[in-house]
């Protein structure tokens, strides 16, 4: 009779841990089912969207061990509170990014805090907007909060209307190398490429104009030596093909510090055709065509401004000298900066600062040195020549910085 009850005791407590397990799969079985319910009926706020993409598949963290963002797991990233991914913008224009997640947190675009998460909220992010604020083909985006990413949903979506149909959500491989190619990489490339095909067509063909220009010793001498070719002709083909050169150079400075997001003259609407290595060529040319004009067009300013002075021996001089030091420090300027971008992340944002100090103190210096090399040269009154400086140097730059930036 013992033995019996034992067994009647044991059929009874076996099958009530049974049905606690096999009652704990089906209500995740049925929280799964309502989720993907949700979605297939829409997602965002008042479920207003079709679901284009979902990111759950392609959450990234940082390992340190590795030095590099690898895919989350489970198992060894449970809790980790930053989790990021990759946003490609440019083959989702038109729809909108959507985040919510359940307990407060912060999202970084591209290393910079950006907002702040509320909560069971859904922050709806338009696609468009972002291509036209960062001017890039793809982001990197940080969730920080909660360990984890249960507790996040991330969607490209497509906003519905009364004839829209359901979009299917697309699934994605997980990428062991996060950092993709871009076509910014291409296109800078190619562009210091065509940059040194230039340069070394002009130091072959044109030798002697090249070594003087690029002679810091020659550019820092108050005194005029006799080789005048370069001076006395200030619009000669020889001259011209080195302004070109230095257009090339400054628009391909100009693009490369742009694609940092650091904003120059409302350059964020410069690059509104596409990101594609046309689109970027046909901007590079455009760009360094506008600079050769404005060269061209501050040589008419000197020549104007000279004559009102009584100048007119010295601005051709001034002239050279203005051609000499840009073309030495926009060279060294692109050779650094490119070096400084092939050597850090991609997503790394830099400090306007960078470009303030170096190119405020450079202008400073040649103001300086263009004061002494034309005092050097004629006989005119410390007065007239401090109030043409200040005309044809001091208030453009004044006025360029308060424009750029």
């Amino acid at each position: 009779m013992n033995a019996l009850a034992n067994r009647i005791g044991d059929s009874v407590i076996v099958p009530h841990s049974f049905f606690v397990r096999i009652r704990f799969i089906l209500s995740t079985l049925a929280l799964v089912l309502w989720a993907l319910g949700s979605i297939a009926q829409g997602v965002g706020p008042n479920q207003q969207f079709f679901p284009v993409h979902d990111f759950r598949n392609d959450w990234l963290v940082y390992d340190q061990s590795y030095k590099s963002y690898v895919p989350f797991i489970d198992e060894q990233h449970a809790l980790v509170s930053s989790v990021s991914f990759f946003l490609d913008i440019e083959s989702n224009r038109r729809y909108s990014l959507l985040i919510s997640t359940r307990q407060d947190g912060y999202l970084f675009i591209d290393a910079a805090l950006k907002h702040k998460l509320v909560a069971n909220d859904w922050l709806v992010l338009n696609l468009d907007s972002l291509y036209r604020a960062y001017r890039k083909p793809e982001l990197f985006l940080t969730l920080h909060g909660s360990p984890g990413v249960e507790d996040k949903l991330v969607f490209i979506g497509h906003q519905k209307s009364a004839t829209q149909k359901d979009v299917v959500v697309t699934d994605t491989r997980l990428s062991i190398l996060p950092r993709r190619l871009s076509m910014y990489t291409n296109f800078f490339t190619l562009c210091l490429l065509f940059i040194v095909a230039v340069n070394a067509y002009l130091f072959n063909f044109h030798h002697r104009a090249f070594l003087r220009f690029f002679n810091l010793a020659d550019l820092l001498s108050v005194t005029v030596r006799d080789e005048l070719f370069l001076v006395n002709r200030p619009l000669s083909r020889t001259n011209l093909l080195f302004l070109m050169n230095l257009g090339f150079i400054t628009a391909y400075l100009y693009l490369i510090i742009q694609s940092k997001n650091i904003d120059l003259f409302l350059s964020r609407a410069l690059l509104l055709r596409g990101q594609g290595l046309l689109d970027l060529t046909l901007t590079f040319f455009e760009l360094s065509f506008l600079a050769f004009f404005l060269l061209l067009a501050k040589y008419l300013f000197i020549v104007t401004i000279g004559g009102l002075y009584r100048l007119e021996e010295v601005v051709n001089l001034h002239f050279f000298k203005v051609m000499q030091s840009s073309l030495i420090f926009f060279t060294g300027g692109t050779i650094c900066v490119a070096a400084i971008a092939a050597n850090t992340a991609a997503t790394n944002t830099w400090p306007s600062l960078w470009l303030i100090v170096p190119f405020v103190g450079f202008y400073v210096i040649r103001l300086a040195l263009l004061y002494v090399v034309i005092a050097n040269k004629a006989v005119i009154k410390n007065l007239y020549l401090f109030s043409y400086l200040c005309i044809v140097e001091l208030i453009p730059l004044t006025i360029g910085v308060r424009f750029a930036l």
